[in-house]
């Protein structure tokens, strides 16, 4: 059985040999968010189950191919849906993209998702860049054997999400006039959502935001030392006083209510960014 070296690169040179581009940002959208992907222009569309070793997404909001083009005057790859831990894949599966991302020569990523809100400052529909991010999946994706090729053994995270990114993407939505807000987001494995009790103890532990998604390819990225941006589309709130019946349909619901100011602060902050 192949390691980890090999299926990456088995799966950066089939993508190359179906793309005459230098990628330079990648892009994984969450739920409800995918549409930006069809904003790419000259796009090449490759489905999951096309490229070696990767995935199939199989959660409802997520289409499951990968897209390459331009965006904003940038080479995109852009995730059209993602892979969760609770569909039963490792946590070396569902990060598996993010490796092949950096292969590819990406060194700026941008993490999307949809979430719960937490702070009641938040709202259904708010945007959050994401400052810092707690790890409560109960799993990590760099458990095992360390490749030095990837990364070091040791990674640091208290720096993860990078400062330049993080001011340039309130600087854009001041500019286009979509508030932004920043803060905590904590990652759980799901598929359920959160009992009261449970939501309680995140908010004391400091979480602004709570989703099942982001923080496991966030690891993985900073082991590599890709440069972090994450934004949480915030799209119901999980505040336990106020807890009312929540279903997926009515995430995808304000995620696809939300998309039009989330793809403009997207493809402000690609318009700005430096490469």
């Amino acid at each position: 059985m192949n390691d980890i070296l090999n299926k990456v690169r088995e799966a950066k040179e089939h993508i190359e040999s179906e793309i005459t581009v230098k990628p330079q940002v990648g892009l994984i959208l969450g739920s409800g968010l995918g549409t930006l992907a069809d904003e790419i222009k000259n796009p090449i569309i490759l489905d999951y189950d096309e490229i070696p070793h990767f995935p199939i997404s199989t959660v409802e909001g997520h289409a499951g191919n990968l897209v390459i083009g331009e965006l904003e005057g940038k080479i995109v790859v852009a995730m059209k849906g993602r892979f969760h831990y609770y569909e039963g894949y490792s946590m070396q599966e569902v990060t598996f993209p993010v490796r092949v991302m950096k292969a590819l020569g990406i060194e700026h990523i941008i993490i999307t998702n949809a979430c719960g809100g937490l702070n009641s400052k938040l709202y259904p529909g708010a945007l959050m860049i994401i400052n810092d991010h707690i790890n409560f999946t109960g799993d990590n994706p760099l458990i095992g054997r360390n490749y030095e090729e990837f990364g070091p053994r040791f990674p640091d995270m208290s720096t993860a999400y990078n400062k330049d990114l993080i001011k340039l993407a309130h600087k854009v939505g001041k500019e286009i006039g979509v508030e932004t807000f920043e803060g905590v987001y904590i990652s759980i494995s799901g598929p359920n959502y959160l009992s009261k009790a449970e939501l309680s103890m995140m908010i004391n532990f400091g979480a602004d935001t709570v989703g099942m998604s982001t923080v496991p390819e966030v690891i993985v990225a900073n082991h590599m030392g890709m440069k972090i941006l994450g934004i949480s589309c915030v799209t119901d709130m999980a505040i336990p006083n106020q807890l009312e019946s929540i279903s997926h349909e009515q995430v995808m619901e304000v995620a696809n209510k939300t998309r039009p100011k989330f793809i403009s602060l997207v493809k402000g902050i690609l318009n700005e960014v430096n490469i």
